[in-house]
């Protein structure tokens, strides 16, 4: 059973219906929510893109060029930032959450595509395809920006 048919059945027994779509960049791939529920951020491979929804209303807010084929993405556990796999850039672009803004871009391995972040915020994961191996970036304090191990 696919996510699509559950969500359809679920849909049919609660008589709930979809809010609509909202209009994001060109081959949306990748979604997050941030912790708070109030925002949702979506990698947008093919347009280099990272689209801000806000799920109060259902807008897109804000677009936030990234890397070249932005794929995964993860928000740290206090919400301040989106880490964001550029697939085709080999590196992944810190978004500060609360501007918007890349505030560092990171390289990693080849072929980056999922990233996770450690419940302490303390290390981000990513896996890269490619060179078959996993990237650790340590972000470190404020105005230093995020290292790969």
């Amino acid at each position: 059973m696919d996510i699509w048919f559950q969500l359809r059945l679920s849909d049919r027994h609660s008589q709930q219906h979809c809010r609509g779509h909202d209009p994001v960049g060109s081959f949306p791939v990748g979604i997050a929510i941030t912790p708070n529920g109030a925002f949702a951020y979506v990698a947008n491979l093919n347009s280099n893109s990272v689209s801000v929804i806000n799920t109060a209303t259902n807008t897109v807010t804000a677009t936030i060029m990234a890397g070249t084929g932005p794929y995964g993405l993860a928000i740290t556990p206090d919400g301040a930032f989106a880490y964001v796999t550029n697939l085709n850039s080999n590196d992944v672009s810190v978004i500060s959450t609360a501007t918007n803004t890349v505030v560092a871009t990171v390289p990693v391995g080849s072929g980056p595509v999922a990233v996770a972040i450690t419940p302490n915020g303390a290390f981000a994961y990513v896996t890269n395809q490619s060179s078959n191996n996993v990237s650790v970036i340590e972000p470190l304090p404020t105005p230093w920006w995020p290292q790969c191990q």
